[in-house]
């Protein structure tokens, strides 16, 4: 226990207070069981040290700090660890990367129902199944599903320059007055596209070659182990999941053909429609449906896209900048709203209603010229016409 406490002090003596990302204040940490899900590689474990060191200082005491693959769980229990913390006044346990622990969801219900007065904080992987683990905490669980950098976070996090989110219904209406404040302070279009190389992770310094290794890191990560663990993906079969990341990033955006890409993988297409959906679940790609509220659980999707910006950077060997753009839409729209392919006009329909058509600064509204509620994002643009908006100013949603 000594040993646990002294990590955690110097842990949070490490921790840089510097710049925090306002999910912090998004999150009820005073819940008695909170969970932060979201894929490696977005800051949930700086997030959760940062709260920690915000909130209890460096020392422990009330709080306690846990990653659970610590050797120390070796021969002990979280259970165990929960009693004598309590026993000893503690407050607020804090456990990272729940899902490394293989009993987690079974001892933190017991844990919870025992001590009623001791709050738990957790983080998992995206795959992290919390209704069909082996003790359903769904109705007990207060979760949350943390993201990569937006582009106003990139703008914070990197440059120093600080703006406020808006609503998707606030960008629509007052893309002017946005567009000058932001305009008066920098100029946004050389700024996002170095973004769509570099900026959705924060752990990019400056070296794009490291930054993309340790995206191929991340992205390994995901299909060797949480994959396996997770979705009984055999580790014999995780190159085929590579071979089909691979195939998809130069082959974007994908109209989805089962047939063709069984025959590339050489499995069947039940596989495959299992493997795409165990894909998207690690937010390795975005899958968009024609209608979302007829999707079957084995319907092919529409269209696939890598999950965000700098992982197709990453991937893709021949970069379509058409590609980028609506990977880039896909991604920032998905955090917070519905997003369907629109097959007939228009790229994309949000929440059943708005239709986005993509491209670039000469594009023209006659794909959705009789449509209502349609709009065009425009790359290269840094001031709205009309109902033709900056492209960038989707970034701007969280």
């Amino acid at each position: 226990m000594e040993t646990l406490y002294n990590k955690h002090r110097l842990l949070m003596s490490n921790t840089s207070l510097d710049i925090v990302r306002e999910t912090m204040d998004t999150i009820s940490w005073d819940r008695q069981l909170v969970g932060i899900r979201g894929s490696r590689g977005v800051g949930k474990t700086t997030l959760m040290r940062q709260y920690i060191k915000q909130k209890y200082g460096t020392r422990a005491g009330e709080a306690l700090y846990c990653v659970m693959d610590s050797i120390y769980f070796t021969n002990h229990t979280l259970l165990d660890l929960a009693e004598r913390f309590h026993q000893m006044g503690g407050k607020h346990l804090f456990l990272d990367e729940v899902h490394k622990y293989p009993t987690w969801s079974r001892e933190l219900k017991e844990i919870i129902d025992l001590w009623p007065d001791m709050k738990v904080t957790f983080t998992g992987s995206s795959l992290l199944q919390i209704l069909n683990a082996d003790a359903d905490l769904s109705r007990r669980v207060l979760s949350y599903n943390m993201a990569g950098l937006s582009f106003r976070e990139y703008l914070h996090f990197y440059k120093g320059i600080k703006f406020p989110s808006y609503s998707l219904q606030e960008i629509l209406t007052d893309a002017d007055a946005i567009c000058d404040d932001v305009c008066k302070v920098c100029s946004p279009l050389a700024l996002f596209n170095e973004y769509l190389r570099v900026g959705y992770y924060p752990f990019y310094d400056g070296n794009d070659v490291e930054y993309y290794s340790r995206i191929e890191n991340v992205i390994n990560f995901i299909i060797d182990q949480e994959m396996t663990l997770f979705c009984g993906v055999e580790p014999a079969y995780t190159r085929k999941l590579k071979a089909m990341l691979l195939y998809l990033s130069d082959n974007l955006p994908y109209e989805v053909n089962i047939a063709k890409l069984s025959s590339y993988l050489e499995i069947n297409k039940t596989t495959v429609l299992s493997y795409l959906s165990f894909m998207y679940r690690a937010e390795l790609v975005n899958l968009l449906y024609t209608d979302n509220k007829s999707v079957t659980k084995m319907q092919k999707p529409d269209k696939i896209y890598i999950h965000n910006p700098n992982m197709l950077c990453t991937l893709c060997t021949q970069m379509n900048i058409g590609t980028l753009r609506e990977c880039f839409v896909v991604n920032q729209l998905s955090h917070n709203h519905t997003v369907e392919y629109s097959k007939a006009n228009g790229d994309f329909k949000v929440d059943g209603k708005i239709t986005f058509e993509v491209g670039g600064k000469e594009k023209t509204f006659e794909q959705i010229a009789d449509i209502p509620d349609s709009y065009i994002l425009a790359d290269s643009m840094e001031y709205p016409i009309g109902k033709k908006l900056p492209l960038w100013l989707v970034g701007f949603l969280y």
